[in-house]
């Protein structure tokens, strides 16, 4: 029995003292007195706002960027506009010399090419300045400019003495006549190529005033009469060749312009910028061609090049009441287009588009933006970009 009394006590002792303890009340009353003031301190409806801004912001999934960081980043903004926008036929072609641009530089006659001066492709040229020369000097054929002479020599003074005997009756009307043939062809000849005789050679001279497109001989190289030496192009105006599908042959009689982009520069270029117009298109397809020529010519501003090979968007039909922005304002992700629209100054948010026709400038929208909408035109990558970031800070905007 004094083992269980003794176990009594203890106990007792131990749950009076707990009780008693004036720390531990003390402590609790003062801490809920203290939270309890903070709370009443705090205005309930600021920090609901706070609370309630912070979750609409991240909600709405907009991308803030102040305003000095989208002056940097190069991003502008434009209003969504309905207007005019063409039919568009996408294909490829070709951009080509015009008719009369370009002049070949032929061997008048036979013998080794020596240039005067360094002649380069891309080098300017004006009429009449020395390509190269041509000489036959040390050939066993000898010179033929000097072959020329006395060819010449020989049929003047032949001519001259039938002219003479002729009213005599002499010398027959016939003889007379054929010494008058064999004297002007040797003048011709010889008037052709005396001319431009120098002491190193036969000067071969530009026809035209342009840049040398093509220079197809190197210096010592033999070359026979007629063989072509040098291409001279003006580059004043440029054709375009649009090789359009058979599909679209009942469109095409409704083409009025094209733009074009080239691989080299990825500029797109507006016929209608260029003083560009239609000249023709085919009515029918060449034989193992099922594509339909259609033909332009413009004026070259210096940026195109002649020979390249181009992508072009035929522009057709009118359509009004169209909403179209610039390529430059979309952005792809995985097969869908988004636009960014701007919610105020420094927020934005992305919208998803549904594409149209694409003039190579601007893209038809057929759905997801309305006029007076205010859009990222330019930068709209930069946009993306900053809406990658993984922390949106919060603010304030009304909306």
């Amino acid at each position: 029995m004094r083992p269980k009394l003794f176990l009594f006590g203890a106990l007792c002792i131990l749950l009076s003292g707990s009780c008693t303890t004036p720390s531990a009340n003390g402590h609790d009353g003062h801490d809920h007195e203290t939270e309890n003031h903070i709370h009443a301190a705090e205005d309930p409806a600021t920090h609901d706002h706070d609370h309630e801004t912070s979750e609409e912001a991240h909600a709405s999934g907009e991308i803030v960027l102040p305003p000095d960081k989208a002056l940097a980043a190069g991003v502008k903004t434009d209003t969504v506009r309905s207007g005019i926008f063409h039919q568009v036929i996408r294909t490829s072609g070709q951009v080509l010399p015009a008719q009369g641009g370009e002049s070949c530089v032929v061997a008048p006659v036979s013998g080794l090419v020596t240039f005067n001066n360094k002649v380069t492709e891309g080098m300017a040229v004006t009429e009449g300045n020395t390509l190269l020369l041509l000489s036959a000097k040390n050939l066993a054929e000898g010179d033929p400019v000097m072959k020329a002479r006395v060819a010449y020599e020989t049929a003047r003074k032949e001519y001259e003495r039938m002219k003479a005997l002729l009213p005599k009756k002499i010398v027959s009307e016939k003889d007379y006549q054929q010494a008058l043939q064999a004297y002007e062809t040797a003048r011709i000849s010889y008037e052709a190529i005396g001319g431009t005789q120098t002491d190193d050679g036969l000067a071969v001279r530009s026809p035209i005033s342009g840049y040398v497109k093509n220079l197809m001989v190197k210096e010592g190289e033999y070359v026979t009469v007629g063989q072509q030496l040098a291409t001279i192009t003006q580059d004043r105006r440029l054709a375009l060749r649009a090789d359009v599908s058979e599909r679209y042959y009942q469109a095409l009689p409704s083409i009025t312009s094209a733009n074009f982009r080239t691989p080299y520069n990825d500029q797109v270029y507006e016929l209608a910028a260029l003083n560009g117009r239609l000249l023709s298109y085919a009515k029918a397809a060449n034989d193992g061609n099922h594509y339909l020529p259609v033909t332009f010519e413009f004026d070259n501003r210096g940026t195109v090049v002649p020979g390249a090979f181009v992508e072009i968007f035929l522009l057709s039909t009118p359509k009004d009441n169209v909403i179209a922005i610039p390529r430059t304002a979309l952005t792809e992700e995985q097969g869908s287009f988004y636009v960014y629209l701007q919610v105020d100054k420094e927020c934005y948010r992305k919208q998803l588009v549904t594409t149209g026709a694409d003039d190579g400038q601007r893209v038809q929208i057929l759905s997801g933006l309305k006029p007076g909408q205010r859009f990222v035109s330019q930068g709209a990558y930069q946009v993306k970009l900053a809406g990658a970031t993984s922390a949106i800070p919060a603010h304030t905007h009304e909306h």
